[in-house]
């Protein structure tokens, strides 16, 4: 499974997730989608803007969880 791990990066930073929103220039509701782990397709151009702002690597804000 595959899960997004964007809380931690903004505890990390201080940041909230209208912050997050407003320096990725992406609507509050599809950060909060990514923010919940509540999305089933992953948009490459989303994920872009959100390392962008919060400056990291996409290995930062997505980790895989083996299924048992």
């Amino acid at each position: 499974m595959v899960k997004l791990t964007i809380d931690k990066c903004l505890n990390e930073r201080g940041m909230t997730r209208y912050e997050l929103a407003k320096r990725a220039e992406v609507k509050f509701q599809t950060i909060d989608r990514y923010y919940k782990n509540r999305v089933v397709r992953y948009d490459s151009y989303i994920l872009d803007r959100i390392c962008a702002a919060l400056e990291c690597d996409l290995s930062d804000i997505i980790e895989y969880v083996k299924d048992v």
